[in-house]
């Protein structure tokens, strides 16, 4: 049997997820990777058979989701040929984590397409939903990666083909401690506006991990490091508290660790406050930004002692052998 794993290479958390479902993949089966997509800071260890740019959405610098500069960096042109040139047809399985090609090759051609992403969790009825409803998030989340058959992962199992996080093994192998720091992922704010605003909060030592510089400095009291997985992760473990962005990944894994946690979600981007409110709704703090007015938000969850408790058993291995089992041809 020939599967294609196909990834989403917008930011880090699906090939963090990769990291640990590969393997598993390549006991069942012989196994092709692709990954599209242009703002993930991780490399995959294992040979990537179709490198593709797909749609990535571009981060800006003050909070949220570019929307033109990720407009321009996705031609139709392109999109389209990436789609007519993928042989989907060689493959007896196809599964696929949130990532358009694969995805629209499938859907132009019948063949069967199974989505086994956390966007697919994040969208069932079942799950929290903000009190607001962007519709063209909505719409472009459904159609960006269809799929014939639908299996999710969020915080919560909220429906029997929804699952808890896939937790890397390297976060499941580590001895968190608290060394007295706040570990920050903000990608969507550049260094000017975190340096700004964390050095609000002198008594506070905060180690961030930047998507817009290239070598580690610190002023005053925060420190600005390149991205980099191991140390992050480190960081994390380490951290008193962990400041980040209403992804998936992370808050998992720092929800996970026993962290204390405070989440803003990116504008422009519907996933994240799909995210926010089943974190909200969970214990966890979500503020808007870090402009003023959310100040003393951040000053309450500095001195609060309150941690939200998650159980995420180790599944991965059987939820990715009965996905396999059940739609192989």
């Amino acid at each position: 049997m020939k599967i294609l794993y196909a990834v989403q290479g917008t930011g880090n958390g699906h090939l963090c997820r990769a990291l640990d479902i590969i393997p598993i993949l390549q006991t069942l089966a012989e196994v092709d990777v692709l990954v599209s997509g242009i703002q993930a800071d991780i490399e995959l260890p294992f040979p990537v058979k179709y490198r593709l740019h797909g749609l990535s959405f571009i981060f800006g610098k003050s909070g949220g989701v570019d929307l033109w500069r990720t407009f321009m960096s996705s031609t139709v042109r392109r999109f389209i040929k990436e789609i007519n040139s993928l042989p989907v047809e060689k493959y007896d399985l196809i599964i696929n984590d949130f990532e358009p090609i694969s995805a629209w090759a499938c859907q132009t051609r019948e063949i069967p397409c199974v989505g086994l992403s956390h966007q697919i969790g994040a969208l069932d009825p079942a799950s929290p939903k903000p009190e607001e409803t962007d519709m063209l998030g909505k719409f472009i989340m459904k159609n960006y990666a269809p799929s014939s058959f639908a299996y999710g992962f969020h915080f919560k199992a909220y429906h029997d083909h929804i699952y808890t996080p896939v937790i890397r093994e390297s976060i499941r192998q580590l001895d968190p401690k608290d060394n007295g720091h706040y570990t920050v992922y903000l990608p969507a704010y550049d260094d000017a506006h975190l340096l700004k605003n964390l050095s609000k909060f002198p008594d506070v030592k905060w180690d961030v991990y930047s998507k817009h510089n290239k070598k580690k400095f610190t002023v005053k009291n925060v420190t600005i490091n390149p991205i980099k997985s191991d140390t992050f992760v480190k960081s994390m473990a380490d951290a008193s508290g962990v400041l980040c962005g209403a992804g998936f990944e992370t808050p998992a894994e720092a929800l996970f660790l026993e962290k204390k946690l405070l989440v803003i979600p990116m504008k422009n981007q519907y996933e994240q406050h799909l995210n926010a409110a089943a974190l909200e709704q969970m214990g966890v703090p979500v503020i808007a930004s870090l402009k003023k007015k959310f100040d003393y938000a951040i000053e309450a969850w500095l001195n609060s002692k309150i941690k939200v408790t998650v159980d995420y058993p180790n599944m991965t291995r059987d939820i990715v052998t009965n996905i396999v089992e059940k739609h192989k041809q």
